[in-house]
């Protein structure tokens, strides 16, 4: 981590684009017009993925796990699962290729993006948006923060459902990926856009119909 210092000039978001009222309204206008889409687009989906789920692995339908939100707040976010039943009893851990703990259908979940669509209700809760930086787990920000100087910076706006970092560099499954991933997350805060949130959500599509998931 020893290349980030205090002159990584990109991580000065205290005027950034979402603190102006005008923009915070455009903002959440789109999330809630994309996540009422997204939702009337796959709810048929929705009793198919959850019956493939009880076939493959008998257990909870849903997932959810606290996730650090704006501010630092802490909110539940809602996934189908893709795992095995208490996955992490023990301690968190990170996700990695082939991991065992994932089943068969939650592989295919997780290819197709599918295990992350019930967060549009966190979207329309006011939790997350449509767009931005990916909510990560209290245990891993606080580890990450200790390491990676501005970590903790990505807080200042919602985190997103899609986003600059997940787009550009996929999931992180180490400290170093974080860190990758941080220098996109920290762009997007300083440069954001109403256009840069459509780009993003259209190379999700993409990424997701072309099944480039985890």
């Amino acid at each position: 981590m020893q290349f980030v210092g205090n002159s990584w000039y990109v991580a000065m978001p205290l005027d950034h684009p979402l603190t102006k009222p005008l923009n915070q309204a455009i903002k959440r206008i789109f999330d809630v017009v994309a996540a009422s889409l997204g939702l009337a687009f796959l709810l048929p989906l929705f009793p198919i993925i959850a019956f493939a789920i009880y076939l493959d692995s008998p257990g909870p339908i849903f997932y959810t796990q606290l996730r650090v939100g704006r501010g630092g707040r802490l909110f539940r976010l809602y996934k189908f699962r893709s795992m095995v039943p208490d996955a992490e009893k023990e301690k968190p851990v990170w996700a990695r290729e082939g991991d065992p703990r994932v089943t068969r259908v939650g592989r295919i979940l997780r290819r197709t993006h599918l295990d992350e669509f019930p967060q549009l209700i966190n979207i329309l809760k006011g939790d997350m948006s449509a767009v931005g930086p990916r909510p990560e787990r209290p245990e891993f920000v606080e580890e990450l923060s200790k390491e990676i100087p501005f970590f903790r910076v990505r807080h200042a706006v919602k985190p997103g459902m899609a986003g600059w970092g997940l787009v550009k560099y996929g999931y992180a499954s180490s400290k170093e990926d974080s860190l990758y991933k941080l220098q996109y997350d920290l762009y997007y805060i300083k440069h954001w856009s109403l256009w840069l949130d459509v780009v993003i959500l259209l190379k999700t599509v993409i990424d997701t119909i072309t099944f480039r998931g985890r």
